[in-house]
């Protein structure tokens, strides 16, 4: 008796976006384009922005600036996302080399500096990332969103018990960037994941 596996409707989702992406990406016709990938925490951003990094369709490497790796804390959300245009996305604009500090989650603290070279394409992953400010910066726009619980699931599976008690607090944050900047509105490709 065989046993066939679940379909993983997740995956499937995320590797349709991949593709749409990785076309949008070829059809802008520019070296080091820009994607900004947004949406709400465990629905798939992070999932996304790597498997459109591994599939880059470009001939030049893509770089990735994860909005997880600059939020000065559970309280930081708006702050991650001034850093990442001030510091990567208007520089990266303008040819000019960014550079951003990892904030280290355990020392609460700036670690070492990372540069953003102008003349690759970049990818900028995280809830806050996508504004009226940023979405200029961008040759392609996404937003991603899924339902509470599906999303509460795979956050916890994720980040384990280190985010429960901040869940609630970094909602209220996305709450807060979506009803003052419409992300969703501002995507050229919305990915829904179950």
């Amino acid at each position: 008796m065989s046993t066939a596996s679940a379909p993983d409707h997740f995956g499937e989702q995320l590797s349709a976006a991949t593709a749409r992406i990785c076309d949008a990406v070829t059809a802008v016709s520019a070296s080091n384009p820009v994607v900004i990938i947004d949406g709400r925490s465990g629905a798939g951003k992070s999932s996304l922005a790597a498997r459109v990094a591994r599939a880059w369709p470009l001939s030049t490497p893509v770089q990735m600036l994860a909005l997880d790796s600059v939020y000065p804390g559970w309280d930081g959300l708006e702050r991650g996302a001034q850093i990442a245009r001030e510091q990567v996305l208007r520089p990266h604009g303008r040819g000019l080399i960014g550079i951003w500090r990892r904030w280290d989650w355990e020392l609460e603290e700036e670690a070492e500096a990372h540069a953003v070279d102008p003349s690759l394409g970049l990818i900028v992953e995280g809830c806050g990332a996508l504004t009226p400010t940023t979405a200029p910066l961008a040759d392609l726009t996404v937003w991603v969103d899924g339902p509470r619980d599906s999303r509460r699931r795979r956050a916890l599976e994720r980040d384990g018990d280190g985010f429960r008690s901040h869940w609630d607090m970094w909602a209220a944050q996305e709450d807060a960037h979506i009803a003052r900047h419409e992300p969703q509105r501002l995507a050229h490709v919305q990915v829904a994941t179950p």
